[in-house]
This record gives C-alpha cells, sequence and structure tokens, in this order.
C-alpha cells in the first residue's frame, strides 16, 4: 500500500480508523462489496485525506458529501461497488474520471498497473495533489471530464466515479476493445450503477444496482426545444 503524504489530523487517527474498519463492516461486506482487494484497499487507505477539511469528520458516512462548486463526493458504497464490478487486473491501465480529490485513485493503486485521475475542478485537483504523493503510478491530469484524457489511452478499464445522463463517444473510443467502463448514470432522474464492455460491434451499458451518485458536471443530454 503507497505512502500517503498529507495527514490532517495525526492525533485522530485512532478515530478515523475505527470509523473505517465499521464502514467496511457495515456498509461494503453487507452489500456485495466482496472483492477481498477492494476491500482490502478500503479499509487501509484513510479516505479523509482526500476530502476538503470541513467534510473530513464525515468521512465514513454512508452518504454523498458536498466538495464545493456543486459537486458532491461519492459514497464509500458506490465507489466500493463501481471497483467491485470492474474486475480490476493487475495489468489493467485505467482512466478514473471524476477523480475529485483523489481518493478513488489511492484505491485503485494498489491493485493495477496504472491510473490516469483526471479531474477539472482546481481546488479539488490540489487536494488530490498532495494525498497522491506517494502513488507512483497514479497520473494527475487536470481537464473537463467529458472529454476524457486520449493522449494516455486506450486503457483496458474506465472508471466515472459519478453520474452521467450520456457517456460521450470521445470516453468510449478511449477503452480498448474488449475493455470495460462502469459508471454512474442517470434515467428519468434516478440513479443507478453501471457496466460496459466493449466490443467490436459496439458498445453498451447495463445497470446492476440502483443508488444514489454523485453527479458529474459536462454529461447533460442535449435538450429537445418545444414550440
Amino acid at each position: 500500500m503507497m505512502a500517503l503524504m498529507v495527514d490532517p489530523a495525526p492525533l485522530e487517527a485512532p478515530r478515523f480508523e475505527a470509523m473505517r474498519h465499521a464502514m467496511v463492516a457495515s456498509q461494503l461486506r453487507t452489500n456485495a462489496v466482496n472483492d477481498p482487494r477492494v476491500v482490502t484497499a478500503m479499509s487501509q487507505v484513510p479516505r479523509e485525506v482526500f476530502l476538503p477539511p470541513e467534510q473530513r469528520a464525515l468521512a465514513y458516512r454512508d452518504t454523498l458529501l458536498p466538495l464545493g462548486n456543486g459537486r458532491r463526493h461519492d459514497s464509500p458504497l458506490a465507489t466500493g461497488r463501481l471497483l467491485t464490478e470492474a474486475e480490476l487486473q493487475s495489468s489493467d491501465h485505467v482512466l478514473l474520471v471524476g477523480a475529485a480529490g483523489g481518493y478513488a485513485a489511492a484505491l485503485l493503486s494498489p491493485l493495477v498497473a496504472s491510473v490516469v485521475a483526471l479531474e477539472e475542478e482546481p481546488a479539488l485537483v490540489a487536494i488530490a495533489r498532495g494525498g497522491l504523493a506517494g502513488a507512483a503510478n497514479v497520473e494527475l491530469v487536470q481537464g473537463p471530464l467529458n472529454a476524457g484524457w486520449a493522449a494516455r489511452g486506450p486503457y483496458d478499464l474506465i472508471v466515472i466515479d459519478g453520474a452521467v445522463e450520456e457517456l460521450p463517444q470521445a470516453i468510449v473510443d478511449q477503452v480498448k476493445v474488449g475493455g470495460r467502463i462502469v459508471t454512474g448514470v442517470i434515467d428519468r432522474g434516478v440513479t443507478r450503477l453501471a457496466l460496459g464492455r466493449r466490443t467490436e460491434g459496439g458498445f453498451g451499458l447495463a445497470d446492476f444496482l440502483d443508488i444514489e451518485v454523485a453527479t458529474l458536471p459536462g454529461f447533460e443530454k442535449p435538450r429537445k426545444f418545444t414550440f
């Protein structure tokens, strides 16, 4: 497990550790987060490090957390289920879209070969840069989320840690044929988690869990005009 460079409250470390293990026991293990590698990572990575200071006390609650500018952080369960359904491989080259403060990138780091963590909010990039300083296989990049990061593609896996109304073809094109995409989706106001695999014939998503998921900006469907 990588060494993290930021410790927001050293004297509170035992309290955070206790909350982290309670999260694993009550939120993850009881809700099909059953990949032992994902569970181990989530029991070890200090989620509070990757949040704004005012949200750190709430790091292990089963809820979305505000990050500013309309952004919210996914719940531990939503992120855990995405990573479980992704069927992570140690050889995977991964694009993480919506990296926020870097938590999901920190979870992915010991489980895959390399991670490109894409975030567009400068304040969140700054948090992620501090928390991910010890993760040699994570490249933190800044840019529009809906464009992906073609410069480091193609990817074996794309993880979109948030909900989108529409998945741009530009992002689908960045995953290899045979590669996977896991994401949150918005369907008529309801958010779900979904998994898809790109084939020679195309790409499609299949829902696997109804759950509250943080909405990501820039993925809205074009609105139809009526007269």
